[in-house]
Order: structure tokens, then sequence, then C-alpha cells
């Protein structure tokens, strides 16, 4: 079975362009953030729109092909895992964030 211990699948939309960049050492990488949403009804019976945001990182090969057919608004399914991580801003400032670490991407919708 495949390992499941820290397995994330999402499919949503781009909040923005892929931000591509090349390191010092020549890899590639590319982070974007990505809109999930789910709609259910309140107690009212009025229908919510829940939408989470997350923040998704690719390397390699696989930034170079987000970089060239991914845009803001474009549907993906993606499949990775979680990483969680810290750094110091210039001011000083401990910062947390969470990533998504890409692994496989399925992309939807016809050639733009």
């Amino acid at each position: 079975m495949k390992n499941l211990r820290n397995s994330v699948q999402l499919i949503g939309r781009l909040g923005q362009n892929p931000e591509v960049k090349t390191l010092e050492n020549g890899n590639t990488i590319a982070t974007f953030s990505m809109a999930t949403s789910d709609h259910y009804k309140n107690a009212q019976g009025e229908k919510v729109e829940d939408t989470q945001w997350h923040n998704v990182v690719a390397w390699g090969r696989k930034a170079e092909l987000v970089s060239q057919y991914l845009k803001k608004g474009s549907e993906v399914a993606i499949e990775g895992k979680l990483v969680h991580r810290s750094y110091e801003t210039n001011k000083g400032e401990k910062k947390y964030i969470t990533e998504i670490n890409m692994n496989e991407m399925v992309m939807f919708g016809g050639k733009n």
C-alpha cells in the first residue's frame, strides 16, 4: 500500500500565477497558492461556501511544468506531503508556515 502517513490530495484553483526561482545550486522552485472550496447548507438552510487556502511548493522538473502550464485560475489536482517550517524575517520576527511539497499534478481544462 502506498505510504499514507503524510499524504495530501487536493483539487482547487490557483490564486495567483506561480512564482518561479532558480536557486544558486541550479535547482528550480515554484510556489503558488491554491484555493479549495466546500459548499454546505447551514441550520437555516442557507448555502454556505467555505474556502481554504494552501501554499504549494514544486521542485525541479515539476516546478518547470508548473511555470509552463499553470496560471492564476488554473484548476489542478495535486498530491504531496505536508511540511511545517519556520523562518526569521529581516526584522528578526520568527514566522511559521505550513506548505504542501507537491509530488504529483493533474491539470484540468483545455490548452490555453
